[in-house]
């Protein structure tokens, strides 16, 4: 059965300084004058004429009139008045101009680099839930677990993404593979269904190879689905559908892994999402994966009063190694793995936990249900 094409939706509220850097890459020099000022004085707007924002842009007021229009504004005044929703919906915490803080120099301390990576990496969690379309991302959820193949695409540092998202829905028993060799990725592609899904991860969208992949699995039949922070790039463009994760400028672009937590965490919604569709298939193959690899784990100690390596004291045998016990070997109040996961399977391994547990979206629909609470932690088992 072919697998339904589910039109993306419009564009949906992200934000005035979201729209900005979404549609940086298609700006004339002009516009980006326009959008440099109003990123750097988001309230100014709401205090000037065109004709004044102009001038303070350096820039004519028709050019203004097309920036708001490429922001998918009618004009001016409609521009104005997401500017003055955003900053009334702000908070001292929540703020699209919120300042993620300076980008570290070589005299700041330990504790204030700490605090800006912090800051960003939050930042990057709290727009990429904002732009999230979850009508999208359960549609594609839905096709998945429908699916009999599950192609993702990622060459780079987005081929550790696709490997990841593989590696969790084939533990959930949906039939996927990761590929980040185009040769073999485009041999993949070609034999895909009209029951098959393609996925390809891009930052940027522009990967060639990524492009290319997901180009083939669609020509092939495929749903093909797009995830990258640019809603307008080749790659959003030649897909079904798209999922957008931050497109905060990130300081330390190319090499800024705060960009990695926002598409960590489309990834990890969209998993959690199709668990749900059979959710107790799920988290028996989840149980069932657990219980294989239980014998190649150290044992878990339940008790802080347990033998470990002493240094420094010689009341403690120089040859006394942390967990260098023989099965069966365990003292009292001491538990191995092997003991947790027998008997009810469900209770014991799969306890409650995410790996979006703190996270600024972890009280979210998604994140309340049986499956956010069940499935993430046994996910890392």
């Amino acid at each position: 059965m072919a697998i339904p094409r589910v039109a993306p939706s419009g564009e949906h509220a992200s934000g005035v300084a979201n729209r900005i850097r979404s549609r940086l890459p298609q700006m004339s020099g002009t516009m980006v004058k326009i959008a440099d000022f109003v990123l750097a004085n988001p309230q100014s707007p709401l205090g000037l004429s065109i004709g004044e924002l102009a001038k303070r842009a350096g820039t004519s007021a028709a050019t203004v009139t097309r920036f708001c229009r490429l922001l998918g504004y009618t004009g001016y005044v409609p521009f104005r008045v997401s500017i003055a929703t955003d900053l009334g919906r702000s908070t001292a915490h929540e703020s699209w101009k919120a300042d993620i803080g300076r980008a570290f120099g070589p005299d700041d301390s330990p504790r204030d680099v700490l605090s800006t990576l912090i800051n960003a990496h939050a930042r990057t969690l709290q727009e990429t839930a904002s732009v999230i379309d979850v009508d999208d991302m359960a549609s594609i959820a839905r096709s998945i677990a429908a699916s009999n193949h599950v192609d993702i695409y990622g060459v780079g540092g987005s081929a550790m993404l696709a490997d990841e998202l593989q590696a969790r829905l084939y533990r959930i028993g949906i039939n996927a593979h990761s590929w980040s060799e185009v040769h073999a990725g485009l041999t993949s592609a070609a034999i895909l269904g009209t029951n098959s899904v393609a996925i390809g991860i891009s930052n940027t969208g522009r990967t060639e190879e990524t492009i290319q992949m997901l180009g083939e699995a669609g020509r092939a039949g495929a749903l093909t689905v797009a995830i990258s922070n640019n809603p307008d790039s080749p790659m959003a463009a030649a897909a079904d559908m798209g999922i957008i994760t931050s497109v905060y400028e990130h300081f330390l672009q190319p090499d800024d892994l705060s960009a990695k937590h926002g598409q960590l965490l489309v990834l990890d919604l969209l998993y959690l999402l199709v668990a749900q569709q059979d959710f107790e298939r799920s988290t028996a193959d989840l149980a069932a994966s657990a219980l294989a690899v239980a014998s190649h784990r150290r044992p878990i100690r339940s008790s802080m009063n347990t033998k470990r390596r002493n240094f420094g004291h010689a009341d403690v045998p120089d040859d006394a190694v942390p967990g260098d016990t023989e099965p069966g070997d365990t003292e009292p109040g001491e538990a191995t793995l092997d003991e947790t996961v027998s008997g009810n399977l469900l209770s014991d391994v799969l306890i409650s936990g995410s790996s979006l547990a703190g996270s600024p979206v972890a009280d979210s629909p998604v994140s309340s249900s049986p499956a956010f609470s069940s499935i993430g932690e046994a996910s890392r088992a």
